[in-house]
């Protein structure tokens, strides 16, 4: 069985792990429709529009 032949150190253990727990932020675009911001090639959830056209029936109150 392989076994470390010396402790590893603190600093070199979370060396070796820092490119783990990176988060990225989400992509968004802007719905040309509306301007607000919507997940890329996704039906924006504000006014149901999709590539130009209307997918979503939103329902105004």
């Amino acid at each position: 069985m392989a076994v470390p032949k010396r402790k590893s150190s603190h600093a070199r253990k979370n060396k070796r792990r820092n490119n783990v727990w990176k988060l990225t932020a989400p992509a968004l675009s802007i719905c040309p429709n509306c301007k607000s911001y919507k997940a890329p090639h996704k039906v924006c959830k504000v006014c149901g529009k999709y590539n130009g056209r209307q997918v979503l029936d939103m329902a105004e109150d």
